[in-house]
């Protein structure tokens, strides 16, 4: 679009200027008359529009970003059923706590309740799942609403923010005069005068003071840091554990430009520590600290355990996993997280990747060679258990295999997004983050199919880095599609989808409590065509011999700008055994 194209200014350049001043760089849509002026005010700015085939995937895409880059990602839809469309993956990010807007579309201001094309009451389905639904009303309000949901998504525990932009507060105001007044007819009768007086005087209301000058402005959201009191006690006892332990979550990487720092202040403090969510690969591949298997065990035998940013939810037994007779600290931004299920003893409230810092600060490192060896020990063990398990042969190829080879041929930069169930945990179990902020799941939601846009994300705000997404096959079902996305948008992402034709996860546990496979069983579909099909690059592998030359060239595919999915035949496994969640 030319600058005379873009003469006369609408409420969308509000809406693209204020994304503008808060380092908004990329806006994940899919399109609708509703928003049009926002996309196209955002595009005149050098902000790329990356439109998708789902709006569900617009906002997992803008999630991904938030998370890597710290930034609130930026999500726009239209009206109604664009808006219900998005539920899933703003809970998704709600629970995740990931710092998100998303921008939806509204029925003109005068039609509202009327039976408007995609006319609903938005706030009920959506304010439920974000910090704060805010209607804008008036044009001169559009910049002003987008700068504080902005500031909101990072403030406190970070999360989504929603704001409502009617249609009508986005055209140029010539246009929507001329609309309403072509609403309002010329006929002489009483009803008819009053319906033109009514809508001139809404009009007004509209456009008042929007010819005034509206600069749009950043405000900054310093992150909350623990009072000194509990920094003081979580220090003396951890200098007291014998055998303390670090468990360390999403929120502790809240701030990624912060993740270097947080790195250098774990190792530090020498504590053995478990990463997760997030916070996978924080300290690197391969580091002496970092423990990945029996993690029940050793929060059993810690005298003192620092959970940083993760809460006591089912993934810790709610609070059960750890001894009652020991000293738990919660740092975390939430009050509510700090103290859900178990009343810590010590509760950090601020960003918990800050609070490691200032522990690290003040705490005096102490080895504890006896404690470490039994962690690293047993930790050596499994890793031995899966490599025999990896070893076993069948018809097709061993998941663990599969996934020990991905480990091997990933590049040192790799980001793994991951996106299923069996197949997934798995995963979890095999594969190493390469680096901070290099792995990303749906976090406490547990949600299937945010696949394909955590991709899109991570490929747009991080491009050249290898992408790879593991794939359930019942996962990719969700996301197949945006491989259309991926292949307009020129994003060479990397999808293994680990075809054991079954969601395995469920039918595991369902045969054996019921004895029954009811919908639990899947094709050996051809994802790789459906790939072909939209453009991109499909490989096959259906023996372990076809593994590693289908994952190499996969990733010389990519490497030339071609996004592949590598549909890889599995064997069934009881690797995973008993992990029914609840």
């Amino acid at each position: 679009m030319n600058a005379a194209d873009r003469a006369i200014p609408h409420g969308g350049d509000r809406v693209a200027d204020a994304l503008l001043a808060h380092g908004v760089r990329q806006v994940f849509t899919l399109c609708g008359g509703h928003i049009s002026p926002i996309l196209a005010a955002c595009k005149a700015r050098g902000m790329r529009i990356v439109d998708v085939r789902d709006e569900a995937t617009a906002v997992f895409a803008a999630d991904a970003a938030a998370r890597l880059t710290g930034i609130p990602g930026v999500a726009a839809v239209t009206a109604g059923p664009g808006i219900t469309n998005t539920i899933t993956a703003l809970k998704n990010a709600q629970l995740a706590q990931s710092p998100l807007l998303l921008i939806g579309g509204a029925a003109p201001t005068a039609l509202q309740g009327r039976g408007a094309l995609q006319d609903i009451d938005q706030r009920p389905l959506v304010a439920p799942h974000v910090k704060r639904f805010i209607k804008v009303t008036r044009v001169r309000a559009l910049g002003p609403a987008v700068s504080e949901a902005m500031a909101l998504t990072q403030d406190g525990v970070p999360g989504p923010v929603f704001v409502e932009a009617p249609v009508d507060l986005l055209y140029d105001e010539a246009s929507i005069r001329q609309w309403y007044a072509d609403a309002a007819g010329k006929g002489a009768s009483l009803p008819e005068r009053a319906l033109r007086w009514y809508l001139g005087r809404h009009v007004r209301r509209m456009f008042a003071g929007s010819e005034d000058p509206a600069p749009a402005v950043a405000r900054a959201v310093p992150p909350a840091r623990a009072a000194a009191a509990a920094r003081a006690k979580a220090v003396a006892a951890l200098a007291a554990a014998e055998r303390p332990l670090l468990v360390v979550g999403s929120q502790a990487v809240v701030l990624p430009g912060e993740a270097e720092r947080l790195a250098q202040a774990v190792a530090r403090l020498g504590i053995p520590v478990y990463l997760s969510g997030m916070a996978r690969g924080l300290l690197g591949r391969e580091h002496p600290l970092q423990l990945r298997h029996a993690r029940r065990k050793a929060l059993r035998e810690a005298d003192c355990v620092l959970l940083a940013g993760v809460p006591c939810d089912f993934r810790l037994d709610y609070g059960r996993h750890v001894r009652r007779s020991a000293t738990l600290i919660a740092a975390n931004r939430s009050a509510r997280d700090a103290r859900l299920n178990r009343r810590p003893d010590v509760a950090a409230l601020g960003d918990a990747g800050l609070f490691l810092q200032d522990l690290a600060q003040a705490l005096a490192a102490r080895e504890r060679p006896a404690w470490m060896q039994a962690l690293r020990s047993r930790d050596a063990e499994r890793e031995a258990e899966i490599d025999v398990q990896a070893a076993a042969v069948g018809e097709h190829v061993n998941p663990l295999a599969l996934l020990r080879a991905l480990e091997r041929l990933a590049a040192p930069d790799a980001v793994f997004v991951a996106d299923g169930g069996d197949f997934v945990g798995s995963a979890s179990y095999v594969l190493h983050a390469r680096a901070p902020l290099s792995w990303l799941d749906p976090g406490a939601f547990g949600t299937l199919g945010v696949g394909a846009g955590f991709a899109i994300g991570a490929a747009t705000v991080q491009p050249g880095r290898e992408t790879w997404i593991v794939w359930g096959d019942g996962a990719s079902g969700y996301g197949l599609v945006e491989f259309d996305s991926l292949v307009r948008h020129g994003l060479p992402v990397i999808a293994v989808v680990g075809n054991d034709a079954s969601w395995m996860q469920i039918a595991r546990e369902q045969v054996k409590m019921l004895g029954d496979d009811v919908a639990t069983v899947l094709a050996r579909s051809d994802y790789h065509a459906v790939a072909q099909g939209l453009g991109a690059e499909g490989l096959v592998a259906r023996r372990a011999d076809e593994v590693e030359p289908a994952l190499r060239r996969a990733q010389q595919l990519a490497a030339a700008g071609r996004p592949v999915l590598v549909n890889v035949w599995l064997d069934a496994t009881a690797f995973r055994e008993g992990s029914l969640s609840m």
